[in-house]
């Protein structure tokens, strides 16, 4: 079956690896770049992956936006987890299509949006914020995302307990994850997933220290690193620039204790 272009579908008008553009297709909307104009009524109809040339004559691919895309493009205000990280978190997590997960703060829902659309269609995120501007910002994202159905977002201080039991998996992109250990022991259920994102080693050893002392074992902690290379016959080469540092990732898994 092949997969077209909708009137209201969002599409990634690709130029090359450095620039492009996500739009929503509309009638009489015409997206302006510096290479030419494209009529968005000539997308319409046609199959997501088509060429479509600007009114100079400069090729354009119009993809169907990945999850990867959603999330580089997300409206920002906060700074966001790299793809590269969520891809650890996701797989060391075990998370997938029915889990339940909990996360703390959304900021403007990136990870948010990785979490949902893995878990779809029977599971849920539920998502704790204290800033209720970022909130809005993250619903926004997750409908554009077209996973807001399978996110409930929650204008709470996570430190002060978490609502939700039974849950597989606890993740965290927040200054203190520490001060939400005992509270991810009393969500989790036996054998979940403690995951917590922390820019900073001094953030990892606290966080490391109170999971041990709460009863969570196969305690691990990664940093990804990742370099992309120009690809070129004769001249072949990792790129001069790498996105190097982002954090530092805590994985742990909950332990059940005999009476």
């Amino acid at each position: 079956m092949v997969d077209e272009i909708q009137e209201g579908s969002y599409v990634l008008l690709y130029l090359d690896e450095r620039r492009s553009y996500m739009v929503r297709v509309e009638r009489g909307k015409v997206l302006h770049t510096h290479k030419g104009f494209i009529s968005l009524d000539d997308l319409i109809g046609r199959e997501f992956g088509t060429r479509i040339k600007s009114s100079m004559g400069v090729d354009f691919v119009a993809f169907k936006p990945s999850i990867r895309d959603y999330v580089y493009k997300s409206a920002r205000g906060t700074q966001i987890i790299y793809p590269k990280d969520m891809a650890l978190i996701i797989l060391f997590g075990n998370i997938g299509p029915g889990s339940r997960v909990v996360e703390a703060g959304t900021g403007v829902g990136a990870l948010t949006t990785a979490l949902a659309s893995y878990v779809r269609p029977t599971g849920r995120v539920y998502s704790y914020e204290v800033r209720g501007e970022f909130l809005e910002i993250a619903r926004k994202n997750l409908e554009r995302a077209g996973v807001l159905d399978y996110v409930e977002l929650k204008n709470k201080d996570i430190t002060q307990g978490i609502d939700e039991v039974n849950v597989d998996a606890v993740v965290l992109d927040m200054a203190t994850p520490w001060l939400v250990v005992p509270h991810a022991y009393r969500a989790l259920r036996g054998s979940g997933s403690f995951i917590s994102f922390s820019p900073t080693i001094d953030q990892v050893v606290r966080t490391v220290e109170d999971l041990r002392a709460n009863n969570f074992a196969d305690i691990e902690t990664i940093e990804c690193l990742i370099r992309r290379i120009r690809a070129e016959r004769g001249k072949t080469r990792p790129e001069t620039l790498m996105t190097g540092h982002t954090g530092y990732m805590v994985f742990a898994r909950k332990t059940i204790v005999s009476p």
